[in-house]
């Protein structure tokens, strides 16, 4: 699974998910992409799984780029432990994802299998996603919601 090598600070705060996303909005790599339409996080473990789908369709056809990475460290006190005495200790790594940001790109299969590969990633996420081209987006009729 996802988790950076080393890091500043061990653990973090939760913070907030308002706003759209500025950054990782655009199809950069692939002709196909996924995005998210909610705010969410999604733990290593989710893209991992999303990753093995996509691939296990396509019969490792074509490329794949996963285009979020989990950095923010998640804590969590063991069960029937009393109040107090500190943070827990770091569960899981989480990335933050905002609306309007590209999860995945897929490049080098048919248009068809490309679609599917990507929703069946698509039900391996925690949020509501949409499919996007390459070419609806160069072509002027942009799928993407202001």
């Amino acid at each position: 699974m996802l988790m950076p090598k080393r890091v500043k600070h061990r653990k973090q705060f939760r913070g907030s998910i308002r706003g759209k996303a500025h950054r990782g909005n655009t199809l950069t790599y692939g002709e196909y992409g996924l995005v998210s339409m909610d705010p969410c996080w999604i733990k290593s473990n989710q893209i991992e799984a999303a990753r093995v789908a996509m691939t296990r369709y396509t019969k490792r056809a074509g490329q794949v780029w996963i285009k979020i990475f989990p950095d923010k460290p998640v804590t969590a006190k063991p069960a029937e432990t009393r109040m107090g005495s500190g943070k827990g200790s770091v569960e899981y790594w989480v990335a933050v994802v905002k609306p309007g940001r590209v999860l995945f790109e897929i490049a080098g299969v048919p248009e068809e299998s490309a679609r599917e590969a990507l929703r069946l990633a698509m039900h391996k996420l925690p949020c509501k996603c949409k499919i996007i081209s390459k070419a609806d987006v160069e072509g002027g009729v942009s799928n993407e919601e202001n």
